[in-house]
């Protein structure tokens, strides 16, 4: 199994996948206390955006076994109340495990991830379970969601 290191979460680091704020501690330009358009989220249509939560549950160990993508919209993640570690890879035709990168997104950070990334749920680094927002069109998660199962081979095994 090949193993990966979970990378400090950078703007340029992430720049491929997507983009994400500090929802806790915003900067830059603001209108008074509105930090106004700091990630851009994506949708087609006039589809409506839903909110859901996401109870992740720490693993035993932190392996990758599979990655889904969406064809049609983006994926926003508000992470509420532990760090995690979200895996990532570029968008491609097929599954591409060997790609797959993994960042350490500290609690409260909104992330947005861009159409076509292969992502999966994120894992709790201290908790023993994560509450995050996700913010999706509508019936998406039924309607455009690839899910690619892993061969054992091409698990990933993420160091933290």
């Amino acid at each position: 199994m090949r193993q990966i290191q979970a990378k400090k979460l950078t703007v340029q680091g992430f720049a491929p996948y997507g983009s994400y704020m500090d929802i806790l501690h915003p900067e830059g330009s603001c209108l008074g206390d509105f930090y106004n358009d700091k990630v851009l989220y994506h949708v087609s249509g006039n589809m409506p955006v839903g909110f859901s939560t996401l109870i992740c549950r720490k693993p035993e160990q932190q392996i990758v076994t599979k990655a889904e993508y969406h064809n049609t919209t983006g994926e926003a993640m508000l992470v509420m109340d532990d760090d995690v570690i979200l895996h990532v890879a570029p968008p491609t035709g097929e599954p591409c495990p060997e790609r797959t990168e993994a960042f350490i997104v500290p609690m409260g950070t909104l992330i947005a991830i861009k159409t076509g990334v292969w992502h999966m749920g994120v894992m709790p680094l201290t908790k023993e379970e994560a509450h995050v927002l996700i913010v999706l069109p509508e019936r998406v998660y039924k309607n455009d969601c690839s899910v690619s199962e892993y061969k054992e081979e091409d698990f990933i095994e993420i160091l933290s």
